[in-house]
């Protein structure tokens, strides 16, 4: 993951101002929960929650500090169910793949599951490598981009 993103404040643009990781993590948190309470301006699907959870999951990792311990702890049941030894030596790659399995392939009742296992996928990316973390490069340098308008 790149760490220059991590560690600098995204320069004041014209039509922001001053955004952070942190400011759009935050605001990417306060629409998904919004999506997820029933929001008469934002309306989730399972497709849409799974997404947001995953945006929120790789903008709060690149956050740091708060953020990122918040959803490394949403992470670490789904992750570790995975890794378990019942499943065998799946590595990281096989985590990624099956956190977007569950996450878009199930028909879930209540829409903070796909929520949930997308936050975890977002986290999981950036550490699985590969194309995993091709994905996750390229929405924080979108995100980067975003913060400077």
């Amino acid at each position: 993951m790149n760490t220059e993103t991590t560690t600098v404040v995204l320069a004041a643009g014209p039509v922001l101002g001053s955004v952070g990781m942190s400011g759009l993590t935050l605001t990417t948190g306060m629409a998904l929960l919004a999506g997820l309470r029933g929001s008469d301006r934002i309306s989730l699907d399972r497709d849409k929650a799974g997404g947001v959870g995953i945006a929120f999951g790789t903008l709060a990792i690149a956050a740091g500090s708060m953020w990122g311990d918040v959803a490394k702890g949403v992470a670490q049941v789904p992750t570790s169910l995975i890794q378990g030894s019942a499943f065998g030596d799946v590595g990281l790659g096989g985590v990624a793949l099956a956190l977007t399995a569950a996450t878009f392939v199930f028909k879930w009742k209540r829409l903070i599951w796909p929520s949930l296992l997308g936050i975890s996928a977002g986290v999981i990316y950036a550490k699985a490598g590969g194309i995993w973390a091709i994905g996750s490069t390229l929405a924080l340098k979108l995100a980067g981009i975003l913060a400077a308008l």
